[in-house]
């Protein structure tokens, strides 16, 4: 029988439950058993597709090609398990469901209510989720906070879900602020108690309460949490402030974590395997030398919004032992008259331009792509990068002047970048774009083929607009290698410069397929030819 693990926090948002989850997944894969991951947000939005990462962050692409909360990077990238449909849940989505069932007549005349109907619909997603990825152990991650009008009927759902599979084959753990006051020095309980208050009335007992704070809060404070709260002192378990958040699944494992919710599953407690963790941390403890990246972006004021890039330049970094500091670069400063952009490039080895959606800061992006071409500075161009540096080379090099792509521009003469026609007819914005998992083959004797050492690619897309064809053979004549192609649909994954140390750049997102113990091809290789520059 599946066991089922939930996530929910208390106090404020922010507090690491999509860390807190994917610790504990990592360390229940390490004892050896099958893990599954879910997050459920409470907003009516149906996915965080439209919404805007200054406000969200990232949207996360599952392989299956549904857009994604950012925490779903978080899970893949510490579980290493590619995650699916079931795995974001979101109030949109539910409601949507239910009215659409309503529709058709699905539920007989009867009176459509939170409870049952809402209620069992979340439920669903839950069983679904178990029963599809045959999983040994659940994980949900319940977003917002608790006291949220927004996730009431969520946690209603949950109070439910454990009266119908029992106390054994459930468990709450529930993440807590234990703030330090500076006036008075002291470390306080009172908000950490009065969430588990809030937990109780909705029906809810935490089994596990993980407190986080800037300190070691000292058994004085657990003894405290412990008898205000109904839980075991061993049962709180402490998430202190780190820098390197690869660092806490093995804090929590020197706490028994994983050891107390096999214990209440009664479940074999096997021998951990944790030793490829613990040598990435002391990789990543240990970084003497230091290379610096600039990514250059739009929405640089919230790092979120780039969080699997930055996250797949680590990882890369750890390979060859560098810590990568990342030089964040608003494409939108790039435009203003007299811009100094070797003043702004003067220190980084490698420039980055990444994926991102409309005009604004788009010749920002083009100025920084063609300095990076004519200064040797290697050159990595995600989704719109890609984009962006076919049409700087068609300007700069080709000599068209004009071109443009048609999402910047409805009636440009040149469209390097246009829709695809099966794209031209959409109206929703919303799940439409060219999302997933998507064949791509390489090239032989390109850098391409030499990143890979493979002939066919599966990587993950999201994006609407194209490189358009007509304009592939000027670009070939001049130097530009299409070293990866879509060939069902011909279309262009992978360009790339030969005349250049390093440049390269994909239509689809890399970054979504990197590990911590394992950087993807791009990355790996654009680090690399950084450390070389360097």
């Amino acid at each position: 029988m599946t066991k089922y693990v939930f996530v929910t926090g208390g106090v404020c948002s922010g507090l690491g439950k999509g860390i807190t989850a994917s610790s504990i997944a990592l360390l229940l894969k390490a004892k050896g058993y099958k893990i599954f991951m879910q997050k459920f947000d409470p907003y009516m939005n149906v996915d965080p597709g439209t919404m805007s990462p200054i406000q969200h962050g990232e949207v996360f692409v599952t392989a299956d090609g549904c857009e994604t909360d950012l925490d779903l990077g978080h899970y893949e990238r510490f579980i290493d398990e590619e995650l699916n449909y079931t795995s974001n849940i979101t109030n949109g989505k539910i409601y949507s469901s239910v009215i659409e069932k309503e529709r058709r007549g699905d539920y007989l005349g009867a009176t459509i209510q939170i409870v049952p109907h809402i209620s069992n619909e979340i439920k669903n997603k839950i069983y679904e989720a178990g029963t599809t990825s045959k999983a040994d152990i659940v994980i949900t991650e319940i977003g917002g906070t608790v006291g949220d009008i927004e996730s009431a009927v969520m946690m209603e759902s949950l109070r439910q879900f454990k009266m119908e599979q029992g106390d054994n084959n459930t468990l709450f753990v529930h993440t807590t602020l234990i703030p330090y006051l500076y006036g008075s020095n002291e470390l306080k309980t009172k908000p950490t108690q009065n969430s588990i208050i809030d937990l109780r009335r909705l029906g809810i007992q935490p089994d596990i309460i993980v407190t986080r704070s800037n300190i070691n809060i000292g058994d004085h404070i657990k003894d405290k949490i412990s008898l205000f709260g109904s839980i075991p002192k061993e049962n709180i378990i402490e998430a202190v402030d780190v820098t390197n958040i690869y660092q806490i699944p093995i804090n929590f494992h020197k706490q028994n974590i994983e050891d107390i919710i096999l214990n209440k599953f009664n479940l074999e407690n096997n021998k951990s395997n944790l030793k490829y963790w613990e040598d990435l941390i002391n990789t990543v403890n240990n970084l003497k030398k230091e290379v610096e990246i600039s990514l250059v972006g739009k929405y640089v004021e919230l790092h979120d919004a780039y969080l699997s890039v930055m996250e797949a330049l680590k990882h890369a970094g750890y390979k060859y032992k560098y810590k990568v500091k990342i030089n964040w670069v608003d494409s939108e400063s790039l435009e203003k008259e007299g811009t100094d952009l070797k003043k702004i490039f003067k220190n980084s080895k490698g420039i980055l331009v990444p994926g991102g959606f409309g005009y604004r800061g788009i010749e920002g992006k083009i100025k920084a792509c063609k300095y990076a071409r004519e200064n040797n500075i290697p050159y990595l161009g995600i989704c719109l990068g890609m984009q962006i540096a076919v049409i700087e080379f068609a300007r700069n090099v080709c000599g068209i002047e004009d071109a443009s792509s048609t999402e910047f521009c409805d009636n440009c003469n040149n469209p390097i970048i246009d829709l695809m026609a099966d794209q031209k007819t959409i109206v929703n914005m919303g799940g439409t774009l060219r999302l997933g998992n998507y064949e791509c083959t390489i090239s032989n004797n390109t850098l391409a083929s030499k990143l890979y050492n493979k002939e066919k690619i599966l990587e993950r897309h999201r994006h609407r607009y194209e490189f358009n064809n007509k304009f592939k053979q000027l670009l070939e004549e001049k130097g530009m290698i299409f070293s990866g192609i879509n060939e069902p649909s011909n279309l262009a994954e992978i360009i790339e410069l030969p005349s250049h140390p390093f440049f390269i750049a994909s239509q689809f997102h890399p970054e979504f397929k990197s590990r911590p113990t394992r950087p993807h091809p791009l990355f790996d290789g654009f680090i690399k030819a950084s450390i070389e520059k360097k």
